[in-house]
C-alpha cells in the first residue's frame, strides 16, 4: 500500500459535525482519506473514496474494534520525523499521515445517562483516539491535529498546504488539553464508583479561557472568564451583551447572584436587585414590572447602580420603568423588540439574556494551600415546614414565609429578611450577630418608609437566643421561618407563643459566606 510521497489524512470521529465538508476539501487538496468504522461509512455514503485503516496496516480490526489503530503503520506514519526518520519509514513501508482528525468516544455524555452501567462506561473509554491525538500533537512540526470541529474552518483556509507552525502548535496544545480533560473525566467518574462519600475522591478541573476581563475585583488583579473544557458556554459565562459596555469581573459576580436568585424565586414573575452580591430587593408580582416596583421599594438607595434580574421577558412596560433607574446590568430570559429600542437610550447598560446551563454539582473555593469543595446548595428542594408554635400561620402569612425563605437564601450570613406581600421590605446581611442583622434589616425598612407591622421574618440559620424574637415582636412581626436546631429552640418557641407569633421550622439552613 505504500505510495511514494503519498499524503494521508486520518479521520476517526464520534462528533461528525463538519466532517463531510472537511473530507471533501482534504480530498481536493490531494490527501488520501484514511478512516475507520462509522466515520468511514459516513464518508463513503457521501461519495468519497476512503481507505480503511485495516487495509493500510494489513491487520484487521479485532476485539470488537478495541484494537484497530494501535499499529506501527499508523503511529509510525504520524510520529515519523520527516527529516530524520524518512529512511526508516521507507524501509518498513510506512506512509506519511500528515493530518489527524480525531475526537473521542463520548464518555461524559455516556456516564451522564441515569441508566449507564459500569460496562457501558468502560466501553466508552477511548484508547486509540488519545494515542493518535498525542502522537500527532507531539509531532506537530510535521503533522496537523484537529480534535474539535470548530477548528476546521481555519485549517481549511490553509489548504492545500498545512497551516503554519504557529497554528499547528496551537492545535497541538488544544489536543493535549482535550486528552487531559478526557482522562480527568474518566478518573473522576471511576473513582466515585468505589467511594461511599457524596463527594468524588478527586476533582479534575480543566478550564479554557473564553475571554479576558479588564481586571479583577481591583485594577491590580488580572482576570478572565473560563469554561469547562469540552463544553459549550451557555449561561452567564458565555453570554454576550445585547448592548452595553464590556462586562467586568464584579459585574459578572453580581450578575451571577442576581440570575441565580431570581430563578430560585419560583415560576411566578419575579425580580431581584443585587448590589455587591447581596440582594437589596426581591419580589414576586403579577408581572415583571410589578415585581420590579416591589423589589425597588425595599431599598431604592442601594439599588442605584445595581444589577437587575427578572425571570420574564423585558417588555415595554418594564423597560419604561428601568429607564428611570441607574443600573449596571439587566438580565432576563429575553427582551422584546420594543423594549430593546427603548433601552438603547441607555447605551452603557449591559443587557444579558443567558441561555440555559446545566447546574454545577460542585462549588470550589481556593484557600491557603488547597481548595474547599462542597456539593452545591440545592435551592430547588422545598422543605417540609413544621409548625412549632401554638398559632399556625394563615394562608397569606404562609405564602410570605415561603417567599421570605427563598429570599433569605440569597443573602450573605448572618441573614435576616423581613417580607410582606411576597416582597422584601428589610434585609440584614453579613453581620457578625443575628440580632444585629435583624436590627439592620429593620433600619433599612424604616429608611425606605416601609412598615414591618404584619410582616414575616426569615433567618438563614437558627436563632441562638430569643432576643431576635423579642425585637421582631416589638416591630409587629406576625410569623417567622427558620431552620431550628438550637439548644435554646424551646426558649425561642416560648417567646413566639408569648407574642402570638407563628413560627415554622425548615430543618435546613442556608449559610452563604
Amino acid at each position: 500500500m505504500n505510495e511514494s510521497n503519498r499524503r494521508w489524512a486520518l479521520l476517526s470521529v464520534s462528533d461528525k459535525r463538519g466532517l463531510v465538508e472537511l473530507a471533501r476539501r482534504l480530498e481536493k487538496a490531494g490527501f488520501g482519506l484514511l478512516s475507520t468504522g462509522g466515520t468511514a461509512r459516513a464518508l463513503t455514503q457521501a461519495g468519497m473514496t476512503v481507505t480503511e485503516v485495516s487495509e493500510l496496516t494489513g491487520f484487521p480490526e479485532i476485539m470488537g474494534g478495541r484494537v484497530k489503530t494501535l499499529n506501527p503503520r499508523i503511529h509510525g506514519g504520524i510520529l515519523g520525523r520527516r527529516d530524520v526518520d524518512a529512511g526508516v519509514m521507507e524501509e518498513h513501508g510506512i506512509d506519511r499521515i500528515d493530518v489527524v482528525v480525531v475526537n473521542l468516544y463520548p464518555f461524559a455524555e455516556t456516564v451522564a445517562r441515569p441508566d449507564c452501567t459500569l460496562e457501558q462506561a468502560i466501553e466508552n473509554i477511548d484508547i486509540g483516539g488519545p494515542a493518535m491525538l498525542r502522537a500527532a500533537a507531539k509531532n506537530h512540526r510535521d503533522v496537523c491535529v484537529l480534535c474539535n470541529p470548530d477548528d476546521y474552518p481555519a485549517f481549511i483556509e490553509s489548504l492545500p498546504d498545512l497551516p503554519d507552525q504557529a497554528l499547528r502548535r496551537e492545535l497541538a496544545t488544544r489536543a493535549f488539553s482535550h486528552t487531559c480533560a478526557y482522562d480527568g473525566q474518566i478518573s473522576q467518574w471511576l473513582s466515585a464508583q468505589d467511594s461511599d462519600s457524596e463527594l468524588p475522591p478527586r476533582v479534575n478541573l480543566a478550564l479554557d479561557a473564553i475571554q479576558p476581563l479588564r481586571y479583577g475585583e481591583n485594577p491590580h488583579q488580572a482576570a478572565g472568564v473560563y469554561r469547562v473544557r469540552g463544553q459549550g458556554a451557555p449561561g452567564l459565562a458565555g453570554c454576550q451583551p445585547l448592548q452595553g459596555k464590556a462586562l467586568s469581573y464584579n459585574n459578572l459576580l453580581d450578575a451571577d447572584a442576581a440570575w441565580a436568585g431570581v430563578r430560585s424565586l419560583g415560576e411566578v414573575p419575579a425580580c431581584v436587585i443585587v448590589k455587591h452580591t447581596n440582594p437589596c430587593g426581591a419580589a414576586q408580582g403579577d408581572s415583571a414590572a410589578k415585581a420590579y416596583d416591589k423589589a425597588l421599594a425595599c431599598d431604592p438607595t442601594s439599588a442605584f447602580g445595581g444589577i437587575i434580574a427578572v425571570n420574564r421577558e423585558v417588555d415595554a412596560e418594564l423597560a419604561e420603568r428601568l429607564l428611570k433607574q441607574f443600573m449596571e446590568v439587566l438580565i432576563a430570559p429575553s427582551v422584546s423588540a420594543q423594549a430593546r429600542e427603548m433601552l438603547a437610550a441607555k447605551p452603557n447598560v449591559r443587557v444579558l439574556t443567558p441561555g440555559d446551563a446545566a447546574p454545577q454539582p460542585l462549588e470550589l473555593r481556593a484557600i491557603d494551600g488547597g481548595w474547599l469543595v462542597q456539593a452545591a446548595d440545592d435551592w430547588q428542594t422545598v422543605p417540609q415546614l413544621e409548625v412549632a408554635t401554638d398559632r399556625s400561620p394563615d394562608d397569606a402569612e404562609l405564602d410570605d414565609l415561603r417567599f421570605a425563605w427563598a429570599a433569605v437564601r440569597l443573602v450573605r450570613s448572618n441573614a435576616i429578611v423581613y417580607a410582606k406581600d411576597r416582597a422584601t421590605i428589610g434585609i440584614g446581611a453579613g453581620q457578625m450577630s443575628r440580632v444585629d442583622s435583624a436590627r439592620f434589616a429593620a433600619l433599612k425598612a424604616e429608611a425606605a418608609d416601609l412598615s414591618l407591622e404584619g410582616a414575616v421574618m426569615a433567618s438563614d440559620a437558627f436563632f441562638p437566643f430569643a432576643d431576635s424574637i423579642e425585637a421582631a415582636a416589638e416591630r409587629g412581626i406576625r410569623a417567622v421561618i427558620q431552620p431550628g436546631g438550637s439548644k435554646r429552640d424551646q426558649e425561642v418557641i416560648d417567646a413566639c407563643n408569648k407574642y402570638g407569633i407563628a413560627m415554622v421550622l425548615t430543618g435546613r439552613r442556608h449559610f452563604r459566606h
